[in-house]
């Protein structure tokens, strides 16, 4: 889950298709699910059949909502106050029981070494510049958080600008965004502590690495903007919540303010505030020229935008009154660069894959044609909407540099500003992902990163006259690639769409219908799943597993017609893909239900939680990550009410319907035979709170039948993933992929991990 203007990216986020009374349905079938049964079924505390494990007594309140006249059973309400003593009590006995029995496991050791082996590699950021000085990060391997450095050349000699790991004994302490000064002597940082999206600024002098008394709080969702004279910069920032309210109060009436360097935060300048909307948001971003201060306002996580911006003086300041260019909330645009009098940007206007555009803002500048300025800007179409969809655009070197997904890889194309094609790039893997290509409009070289999923994100310098690439920065890491192969390929969900899915698997490997699988997906938040480097998914193909992740509706692989395809009324269609997925797998020989696993975090928890209760016959174990589990009241907690232009609100009947049939946690029913199933969250999660985790898993454990275990981790000092340290996430991968291991009985080859 994400806001539109998260530093993370998170990673990042319709119907149920079985009835409560018929659990094991039909493959794609869709029923109502009768409204008593799902009452009865979360009133009544016991565990209709007997289970092996014993799992921490959580208390059943008698909580019904009244909801649209329908009565609605939330037996684990208490829960969602997460820093009760008596919530406290039970993350701490479900801890015991989850790690006591993820200590018996005994492939869980082999797994965390091997891990810890792969983890430990030099890798590297894409470099920038800033006033002639080269920035860029870097890990020596098992760092918890990458070390930011500067050089006075590209080749330079590096030197410490910021060192996160100095923070905090236990690397808790992340940087969750940063902006280098356009002089390049100063650096504006944000840290975030176990995970949270709360983000304090604070200002470092990079030759002397000496911190000025500069401090921003309660900033979230917002980067920072620099003014040309370099002695100050734009952010965004809430009101301070209610203390002891910090991880769960909703987020609303962002503002935006001017920061001057030495100030004290309160005495910083409101730039632009909203009180009638208090759902919008505000990003600034200064123009690479210095002269406009462009305002982006978004609502929540919704791709579409609006366009504010205004003049600066010489002195970074506001020269006049913002204006309005944009103010419909009709499509997306995204600022790609100024050239004079002329903005460019990619949008979707009239074009859901994507299409680059010019506007002149001249007209809107000059004083005195304030209150003649025409209601909406002409545009000027230079690149059209192609058959594939358009990622994302950059103004560098006098060119624009356009990345493509075509079927979920990236294709990069290089045009003139006028719109002509000049070339497309010769990448060296047809299944990867790029990402970079920024710099200064008179750049004459940019930076790019590959990867894949089997080849780790490789630095690479573009030469923009003579259009050639060389490997600036490659990791070594201690895997053959050549061992193992991706294939593509396509089948058809339930309403006979064609869904794209990658495979990664042993070379040579053939279909024997037993292989260990874990299937992961998304689907959701115009999110595009592309082929990503990850040293967990290397485990899990050493030990013999196939890694399958499918491009689900929901997500923006195919333009914004297969976001929305994806969202409210018709999330059940993701559900419906995922599924399909699952299908495929062992229809046609990979794995079976008991070898098949499934994960996702995020609004990939709420996919695992919708696909488990749906079809819990499909799957061998499931591991939901810090989860939107409870559809009904996601909404009520911090930043979740932006998320409603997704999934739709409960306030709305219609929705509510839509949301109650496919909810998790309200479709869990007692007596059913769930997979193996390991939810893990954060006590610091102050994105999707852990709540949700929690009332999910007290509610299946109390459901449960038969011998799966239902267990719980919470990590403590962590929040939705951001920033977590690589101690950290080693140890919660060795004990998801030994989980698995136990639950699927994989057998670890002879000689792993050693």
């Amino acid at each position: 889950m994400h806001a539109r203007h998260s530093s993370t990216h998170p990673l990042l986020l319709a119907s149920f298709a079985c009835s409560l009374l018929a659990l094991a349905c039909g493959r794609g079938e869709t029923n109502t699910p009768d409204d008593a049964a799902i009452d009865q079924a979360v009133s009544d505390s016991s565990t209709p059949q007997p289970s092996p494990w014993v799992y921490p007594v959580a208390r059943v309140s008698p909580q019904v909502d009244d909801l649209h006249g329908t009565a609605v059973a939330d037996p684990f309400r208490w829960l969602e106050d997460i820093d009760s003593d008596a919530t406290t009590a039970w993350v701490e006995a479900q801890n015991k029981v989850t790690f006591a029995y993820l200590e018996t496991i005994q492939t869980r050791s082999a797994i965390r070494d091997r891990l810890e082996s792969l983890w430990n590699y030099e890798r590297f950021g894409s470099p920038w510049t800033e006033g002639g000085r080269f920035f860029f990060s870097k890990n020596d391997g098992l760092q918890n958080q990458s070390v930011y450095y500067w050089a006075e050349s590209l080749d330079g000699e590096p030197k410490v600008m910021l060192d996160p790991n100095t923070l905090s004994e236990d690397g808790t302490t992340a940087i969750g965004s940063l902006a280098v000064s356009r002089d390049g002597k100063h650096v504006a940082y944000a840290l975030a502590d176990a995970g949270s999206d709360w983000q304090t600024w604070k200002v470092r002098e990079i030759a002397t690495g000496n911190d000025r008394s500069d401090l921003i709080e309660w900033s979230k969702f917002t980067g920072v903007a620099w003014t040309p004279d370099n002695k100050g910069f734009f952010y965004g920032a809430y009101e301070p919540p209610k203390a002891g309210d910090e991880f769960e109060q909703l987020n609303k009436n962002q503002k935006l303010y001017y920061h001057d360097l030495g100030a004290k935060q309160r005495n910083d300048k409101l730039i632009y505030a909203d009180a009638e909307h208090p759902d919008w948001q505000f990003d600034g971003r200064v123009s690479e020229d210095g002269k406009l201060l462009f305002i982006d306002v978004s609502v929540g996580t919704d791709v579409r935008n609006m366009l504010y911006f205004a003049a600066l003086n010489r002195g970074g300041k506001l020269d006049g009154e913002v204006i309005k260019l944009i103010d419909e909330l009709e499509a997306s645009y995204t600022v790609v660069g100024k050239v004079g009098d002329e903005i460019y940007l990619s949008t979707n206007l009239d074009a859901p894959r994507g299409r680059v555009i010019k506007i002149n803002i001249s007209g809107y500048l000059d004083p005195k044609l304030a209150g003649k300025r025409p209601a909406k800007p002409t545009i000027v179409e230079l690149i059209p909407q192609s058959e594939h969809t358009l990622q994302s655009v950059a103004l560098t070197g006098g060119r624009l540099f356009a990345t493509y997904m075509v079927d979920a890889k990236n294709e990069v194309k290089v045009f003139d500003l006028a719109g002509a094609l000049e070339r497309t790039l010769d990448l060296p893997e047809p299944i990867a992902t790029v990402y970079g290509f920024g710099g200064k409009h008179d750049a004459k070289q940019t930076f790019y990163g590959l990867m894949s999923f089997t080849r780790p994100y490789t630095i690479y310098r573009y030469d923009i006259a003579t259009a050639t690439s060389e490997i600036w920065r490659e990791p070594k890491v201690a895997f053959d690639p050549s061992r193992y192969e991706t294939r593509q390929v396509f089948y058809a969900s339930k309403d006979g769409t064609r869904v794209p899915m990658f495979l990664v698997h042993k070379a040579g490997l053939e279909p024997t219908g037993d292989a260990p699988t874990y299937l992961y997906g998304y689907g959701g938040f115009n999110i595009s799943l592309t082929p990503r480097f990850s040293v967990p998914d290397l485990v899990w193909l050493e030990i013999g597993g196939v890694y399958a992740q499918p491009n689900l509706r929901g997500g923006g692989e195919y333009g914004e017609a297969w976001h929305e395809a994806g969202t409210k009324l018709h999330k059940q269609n993701v559900f419906d893909d995922f599924i399909a997925a699952g299908e495929w797998l062992i229809d046609n020989g990979w794995t079976k239900p008991e070898a098949l696993a499934i994960g996702g975090r995020s609004n990939g928890g709420l996919l695992v939680g919708a696909a488990m209760t749906q079809r819990p016959d499909l799957f061998g174990a499931a591991l939901a990550g810090v989860g939107v589990m409870d559809m009904l009241r996601f909404h009520k907690f911090t930043i979740g009410w932006a998320w409603t232009s997704d999934y739709g609100s409960a306030d709305n009947a219609e929705e509510f319907e839509a949301l109650y049939r496919y909810s998790p946690y309200h479709n869990i029913v007692d007596g059913a035979e769930y997979p193996a199933t390991l939810v893990y969250t954060a006590d610091h999660d102050d994105r999707v709170v852990p709540s949700h985790s929690y009332k999910f898993a007290a509610r299946l454990q109390q459901a449960q039948a038969g011998a799966n275990p239902v267990m719980i981790r919470i990590d403590v000092k962590a929040g939705h993933g951001a920033g977590k340290p690589t101690a950290k996430q080693i140890e919660e991968w060795a004990d998801l992929w030994g989980f698995l291991a136990d639950r699927l009985d994989v057998q670890l080859p002879a000689g792993f991990g050693g």
